[in-house]
């Protein structure tokens, strides 16, 4: 299970080497590279989800277990956020929705630039009939977007 894992990491790693300097939305994640350093690209990234009107819940270090299993990377987190009210309003409607919440987006330096991935909450709408859902999960999408593109290219 953990060799799985870890290939289908290695997988993902390999396939966002090769991404262009724009937002790739493949339907299941929503892809972008940056060409600010790892550093630069956290601050922005947790300004642009405040911005965005949510609230950063923590930031996640991936890395450690990363370069003990042999992946030479030290710059690698996963950043957590939501709107507090909406997450518990949502889990008390819908406890299915718990595994997906807060939203995550995971970012990772690569040589001079930065890659940020998350999955595309638009893919909730498959799986939740619920129009009022499809509200939330389209508007996940769109500052998720907005999110990443301020990462991408700052104003």
């Amino acid at each position: 299970m953990m060799m799985r894992r870890q290939t289908g990491l290695l997988a993902l790693l390999l396939l966002v080497c090769w991404l262009p300097a724009q937002a790739i939305i493949t339907g299941e994640l929503i892809m972008v590279r940056s060409d600010k350093t790892f550093p630069e690209a956290m601050l922005i990234l947790q300004d642009a989800i405040k911005t965005q009107g949510y609230t950063l819940s923590r930031v996640q270090r991936v890395d450690i277990g990363l370069t003990m299993s042999g992946y030479p990377t030290d710059k690698y987190r996963i950043v957590f956020f939501g709107k507090t009210e909406q997450i518990h309003e949502l889990t008390k409607k819908h406890p299915e929705l718990i595994p997906y919440l807060p939203l995550k987006i995971a970012i990772f330096a690569e040589a001079d630039e930065t890659l940020l991935v998350t999955s595309d909450p638009a893919i909730f709408m498959d799986l939740y009939p619920d129009p009022r859902l499809h509200e939330v999960f389209h508007q996940w999408h769109e500052d998720i977007v907005n999110i990443m593109k301020k990462v991408q290219i700052p104003d």
